[in-house]
């Protein structure tokens, strides 16, 4: 299995950015998919997930009603919009697969791509 993540970079404050991770080597349309981050000096958390059981989502408190996850079957990829970011949403941002446990705990998650660094000026 393998997860590429891409399009990070350097945004200012207010601005958006798209992330995309592209899977193969799974059953794509039957793995829930998710992001987690991780900032320098602090642990990895919880950004958001999309179950492939009816599509559900979820997203941390911190990035509700700016962020938007997704995905296309067709492509095998997950996207993770980011709208009005802000300085505390530099980290670097990993996708992650196949989920067997809680949604919000990385733990619980089979396989993970490599990261890709977003950095929010102000």
């Amino acid at each position: 299995v393998q997860l590429q993540a891409s399009g990070g970079g350097l945004v200012q404050a207010r601005g958006s950015l798209r992330l995309s991770c592209a899977a193969s080597g799974l059953t794509f349309s039957r793995s829930t998919m998710a992001w987690f981050r991780q900032a320098p000096g602090k642990e990895r958390e919880f950004v958001a997930a999309i179950s492939w059981i009816g599509g559900s989502t979820y997203y941390a408190d911190s990035v509700k009603g700016r962020f938007t996850i997704s995905t296309d079957n067709a492509k095998n990829t997950v996207y993770l919009q980011m709208n009005s970011l802000k300085p505390e949403d530099t980290a670097v941002y990993c996708c992650a697969a196949d989920l067997r446990g809680k949604y919000d705990n990385h733990y619980d998650y089979n396989y993970w791509g490599q990261g890709t660094l977003v950095t929010v000026s102000s």
